[in-house]
C-alpha cells in the first residue's frame, strides 16, 4: 500500500485543472502526429525520437542551471517504474492509433481517470466527494457511448487501448505520490531517460531501408515537443490539487483528440460519440466548478 502524501503547501485546485486542461491539449496534438507518423514509419522509431527530442529540450535549457538537479531523485526505482509505465503506455498507444481513429483510441485510454480516483481512494487516502464522483461518472458514461459495441473498432487496437489504460492508472497514482518529494524536472527527466533508453534499443530493429524526409523529421521533433511541454503541466499539477480531483478533467483529452482527430484525418464522430465528448466536457465543468467553489470557501 502507498502511504498518504501530504504538503504543508496550500492548495490551489484552479491552477491544477488549467494546468491539466493545457497539458491534454498538448497531448492531442501529439496523438495526432503519432498517427500520423506511426502509419509512414515503425512505431519504435517515431517514439526513440519523441524521447530523444524530450532528453535533449531538458538538458538543453535546464541543465545548465540545475546541474545534478535535473536528474537526482529520492526514491529512484519509483521514478524509473513510473518511467517504464509511461514508455509502455506509449508503445500500446502508438500501436493503438494506427489501426483506430484517435478519438476513439483516446476515450478508450481515458477510462485510466476512473481507475485513478477509485484507486487514490485506499491508496493515497483521498476523498472525491459528491462532486468528484458524478463527474467521473459522466466522464464513464461518456467514453461509454464513444466506444459502445458495434462502433467499428480494430478489437487489437481496443486490446492494445485497454492495456494503455492500465499503464496509465500505474503512471497518474506514481506521479501523485512522487510529486511531493521529487522535483517535477527531475521527474521528467527520469522519464525521459527510461524512455529513450527503451526505444532505442528497440529502433535498432527498425533502421534497414528507413527512409524519413524533412517534413516527417521536423513532425518527429514537434511530438517531443509537445509531449515535454504536456508532461511537465501534467507532472506540475499534482503539486496543486490532489488525483481524485484533476482524474475527471483528464477526460478534455477526448474532446481535444475527437476536434483533431476530425480536422487532420477526417474521422466524423456519429451522433452517438458526440453526445458522449458533450458528456466528457460536462465531466470538467462539474469538477471545475467544485475546484472554484472550495477555492472561494478557503479564501473566505
Amino acid at each position: 500500500m502507498i502511504a498518504r502524501v501530504t504538503t504543508s503547501a496550500a492548495p490551489r485546485p484552479l491552477k491544477g485543472i488549467l494546468l491539466v486542461v493545457l497539458a491534454t491539449l498538448a497531448f492531442a496534438v501529439a496523438d495526432t502526429i503519432t498517427k500520423q507518423q506511426t502509419t509512414r514509419h515503425p512505431v519504435a522509431v517515431v517514439l526513440a525520437m519523441r524521447y530523444l527530442v524530450n532528453v535533449f529540450l531538458l538538458t538543453l535549457f535546464l541543465g545548465p542551471r540545475l546541474g545534478s538537479g535535473l536528474w537526482r531523485v529520492k526514491r529512484r526505482w519509483l521514478a524509473m517504474l513510473r518511467g517504464l509505465c509511461l514508455a509502455l503506455g506509449a508503445l500500446t498507444a502508438g500501436l493503438a492509433l494506427r489501426v483506430m481513429p484517435v478519438g476513439e483510441t483516446v476515450a478508450i485510454i481515458y477510462l485510466s481517470p476512473i481507475m485513478v480516483m477509485l484507486l487514490a481512494i485506499p491508496l493515497l487516502g483521498e476523498r472525491p466527494g459528491l462532486a468528484g464522483w458524478v463527474g467521473a461518472a459522466l466522464g464513464f458514461a461518456g467514453v461509454v457511448l464513444i466506444v459502445r459495441p458495434g462502433a467499428g473498432l480494430d478489437p487489437v487496437g481496443v486490446v492494445l487501448a485497454l492495456t494503455n489504460a492500465c499503464l496509465g492508472t500505474g503512471y497518474h497514482l506514481l506521479t501523485r505520490y512522487l510529486a511531493f518529494t521529487e522535483t517535477t524536472v527531475a521527474l521528467l527527466y527520469q522519464t525521459a531517460l527510461v524512455g529513450a533508453a527503451i526505444f532505442c534499443v528497440m529502433a535498432l530493429g527498425s533502421l534497414d531501408g528507413l527512409a524519413v524526409n524533412g517534413t516527417d523529421f521536423v513532425m518527429m521533433l514537434l511530438l517531443g515537443t509537445f509531449m515535454t511541454i504536456g508532461h511537465f503541466m501534467f507532472t506540475a499539477a499534482y503539486r496543486e490539487a490532489p488525483a481524485s480531483l484533476l482524474a475527471p478533467i483528464n477526460y478534455l483529452h477526448v474532446f481535444w483528440a475527437g476536434g483533431l482527430g476530425l480536422l487532420i484525418f477526417g474521422h466524423l464522430p456519429d451522433h452517438w460519440s458526440l453526445l458522449g465528448m458533450a458528456l466528457v466536457c460536462a465531466s470538467g465543468a462539474v469538477v471545475a466548478f467544485r475546484a472554484f467553489r472550495d477555492a472561494k470557501d478557503v479564501e473566505a
